[in-house]
């Protein structure tokens, strides 16, 4: 059998210098050449846009060490604050009236209520519902009511 040169193929054309499975052109994984920087490639860590590189973690600051406080204790110590008794801000439950008129809930499944009992001033959503309002003693309708903060026009 006579030598050949690398990189040519019997036929005499150029080779890539991969060899090749059965002959078929498709190169084998044992003949593809790894990358020399690849080690090189994965320890370099990716620089993200968003990320700012001078920013400190505040927990030291001038060489103080200073503690973190939890939510509740921050909402403790507002509420110990001197606020003024009108003042409306964001732990208030009540808030200013809407300029909408209010969205009627049934009072007993909490549907979208179309239907207001007359007797009781509880609101009810289909007949079913008003059947069981008519059949309700006047200290659970009255509990409703206050639970809804309507005035109790039942004695």
């Amino acid at each position: 059998m006579p030598k050949r040169k690398p990189g040519t193929s019997q036929s005499g054309e150029q080779d890539s210098g991969l060899s090749s499975v059965g002959g078929s052109g498709v190169p084998s994984p044992a003949s593809i050449p790894a990358p020399e920087n690849s080690a090189e490639e994965i320890k370099e860590e990716p620089k993200y846009s968003f990320k700012n590189i001078a920013f400190q973690h505040s927990k030291k600051t001038n060489n103080k060490k200073r503690a973190w406080r939890s939510l509740k204790q921050i909402i403790a110590l507002e509420r110990a604050l001197p606020w003024g008794k009108d003042l409306v801000h964001y732990s208030t439950i009540d808030a200013l009236p809407s300029y909408k008129p209010p969205k009627k809930y049934s009072d007993i499944s909490g549907l979208p209520a179309k239907y207001t009992d007359p007797q009781t001033k509880l609101f009810y959503a289909n007949a079913e519902e008003f059947k069981t309002i008519r059949t309700l003693p006047s200290d659970i309708v009255a509990g409703y009511l206050a639970l809804r903060r309507a005035s109790n026009p039942v004695g």
